[in-house]
């Protein structure tokens, strides 16, 4: 039996002084005009499953304008428990509580992981690399401890590693020492990494393949530390970081930052040998985002064993119509969803038959 969102409720959360809606265990429609605060209910539950969301807010921009504090509770049922996730701002902080007991925004994570997406990640494959590295850790952040640990602990390593590099003159022996802690942490981060991106790859080649079926999806990781792959043992990745780093010395002294590592590299994309960002069309990135996605879920489904909550923040307004009977398809199975649209037009009639739709509008705020 798989554990499910059962209820959300805000006060004076962002626009909404109060609201409580009960979650259908399949999928939950959430219709209303622009700017009636649709958004804003899907940021709630990501928060409250991920332990942060994609705005990556403040705790004064979570509180609704005039008010000192507010406060988001999420509950779950599923194996034989009940489990109430809440958020209380106040005072400028974000304190997370699970059963009335305080605890970390790490502490939501596990329990239900979710998997937005947002019209923001249809540009994914044009924008920088740093937005797809973000997607790959954001995604292994909620599935395993070890991995959110690497990456937490990998950022520190290059901020306090750029700190002094702009030191004149760097001093070496401290130098020396963080770059081990580089190589070490680096090295970590880079095993777990394509180890996640090639089960992505696995279910992200037969996702794509049902949207596009002529085309033939490329995945890969390019390291700025040397040719790696999923077969590259940690100490064959360390003995390349070490390699690159001396390589690239001269210049990060020159530049006072750290020029090699996870924190530089791509992951890219390809459609029948073409490079995705240079040669896809609107509707090629748009299908490599949504089987990206839908890999997410299988992978998290894999990891698991359930599926993960799909929070869909007006994407159909943005996609094709092959493309949205492809991701109605695809929730029609398992997975708990929450939709947000403006159009119930965008669905088929058994989707809506299925579903329960919630209007939101600004007498709920």
């Amino acid at each position: 039996m798989n554990v499910l969102a059962r209820t959300l409720s805000v006060h004076n959360y962002r626009s909404f002084k109060e609201f409580d809606v009960e979650l259908d265990p399949d999928i939950t429609i959430l219709i209303g005009r622009n700017a009636v605060g649709k958004t804003n209910l899907i940021e709630s539950v990501q928060l409250l499953t991920a332990g942060q969301s994609f705005r990556r807010p403040t705790s004064s921009q979570l509180v609704r304008n005039g008010e000192g504090t507010c406060r988001i509770d999420l509950s779950f049922t599923g194996e034989g428990r009940r489990v109430e996730h809440a958020l209380v701002c106040s005072e400028g902080k974000k304190s997370f509580f699970s059963n009335g007991k305080r605890t970390s925004a790490a502490g939501m994570r596990g329990l239900v992981p979710s998997i937005l997406f947002c019209p923001d990640h249809l540009d994914m494959i044009k924008r920088a690399a740093s937005h797809r590295r973000a997607a790959l850790d954001d995604f292994g952040i909620q599935l395993n401890d070890r991995y959110a640990h690497l990456v937490s602990s990998y950022a520190r390593v290059v901020e306090q590693r750029n700190s002094l590099l702009k030191e004149y003159p760097v001093p070496t022996d401290l130098l020396v020492a963080w770059d081990e802690a580089l190589i070490q942490t680096g090295a970590a981060l880079l095993s777990h990494r394509l180890s996640l991106l090639e089960r992505i790859r696995l279910r992200m080649v037969d996702a794509y393949r049902a949207i596009a079926p002529t085309e033939a999806l490329g995945l890969s990781y390019q390291s700025t530390v040397g040719e790696i792959d999923k077969s590259t043992s940690r100490a064959e990745i360390e003995e390349l970081f070490r390699g690159a780093l001396s390589r690239a010395a001269e210049d990060e002294r020159r530049r006072g930052i750290t020029v090699v590592g996870p924190h530089r590299d791509e992951i890219s994309f390809s459609i029948d040998g073409r490079e995705a960002r240079d040669f896809a069309s609107q509707g090629q990135q748009r299908s490599l985002v949504l089987a990206w996605k839908i890999a997410e879920a299988e992978v998290a489904s894999d990891i698991l064993g359930r599926y993960p909550m799909l929070l869909l923040d007006d994407v159909m307004s943005e996609l094709d119509a092959r493309r949205r009977e492809a991701i109605t398809g695809f929730v029609q199975g398992e997975i708990q969803t929450i939709i947000t649209t403006t159009n119930l037009g965008y669905f088929s009639n058994d989707v809506i038959d299925r579903a329960k739709v919630v209007h939101i509008d600004g007498e709920k705020k």
